[in-house]
């Protein structure tokens, strides 16, 4: 019997590239008032700029690129600067109307639970900007037990379900990474349902049957429906 649900956060109950594109915002207004830049653009080029990447795919040097092409210098302490301003910025992101209404319905049927990835300020902001702390009788970011408690270590899960004093074969695990989000749950026993939001950034199917999901929903409305079918033939 499922009593307890346990999402994920990014590209689970809103969509990670509104958080993406946030941060751009912010770093794009703190560049635009650095004085003696080598170029001067405008703050829109500066985050159409990064913006471009972003959709182009670039996930990993997205603002050395941008700052190439708009011809401003800078050295890797600035990125490492420019990291941080989009990692502490207050996002402006806000809980889809859908997730709220699902949550809100689950929230008298079964404990609900959170467990993201992702650094610490980062994290916490989000769940703040998206008025999470409401829904959720524990939230874990795994960040706080230690990096190596990322997905996909078991880790994260262990510390969930203690707190929880919960069995694993009694919670579901709700994501969208088909790459590392059920590998450790599965582990453990718990039921597993993937996500696919139509924006998500991580697309890539899971690598074997061990990190497959038990079932696929391809909106968080369909999820009442899928928690009420678990271990139904």
């Amino acid at each position: 019997m499922i009593t307890t649900v346990v999402f994920d956060m990014d590209d689970t109950l809103y969509d990670e590239a509104d958080f993406c594109r946030s941060g751009f915002d912010a770093v794009a207004a703190f560049l635009a008032n650095v004085p003696n830049l080598t170029a001067s653009p405008a703050e829109t080029q500066i985050r159409d700029a990064f913006g471009a990447q972003f959709d182009a795919g670039n996930r990993t040097a997205v603002f050395n690129t941008a700052l190439d092409e708009l011809g401003i210098a800078y050295t890797p302490e600035t990125i490492k600067h420019l990291v941080r301003v989009y990692r502490e910025h207050t996002p402006e992101i806000t809980l889809p109307a859908e997730s709220k209404d699902v949550l809100e319905l689950l929230y008298g049927q079964y404990v609900l639970a959170l467990l993201t990835d992702g650094f610490l300020p980062t994290q916490k902001l989000k769940a703040s900007a998206l008025g999470l702390q409401r829904y959720f009788q524990v939230i874990i970011y795994t960040e706080e037990l230690g990096r190596e408690c990322w997905k996909p270590s078991t880790k994260g899960f262990k510390h969930l379900l203690k707190q929880l004093h919960e069995k694993a074969a009694n919670c579901v695990y709700v994501a969208d990474n088909a790459q590392k989000d059920f590998i450790g749950p599965k582990q453990l026993g718990m039921n597993t349902i993937q996500l696919i939001r139509p924006n998500r950034i991580h697309d890539a199917p899971p690598a074997d049957a061990d990190a497959a999901p038990d079932q696929i929903i391809a909106s968080i409305t369909q999820l009442p429906h899928a928690l009420k079918h678990i271990g139904q033939p």
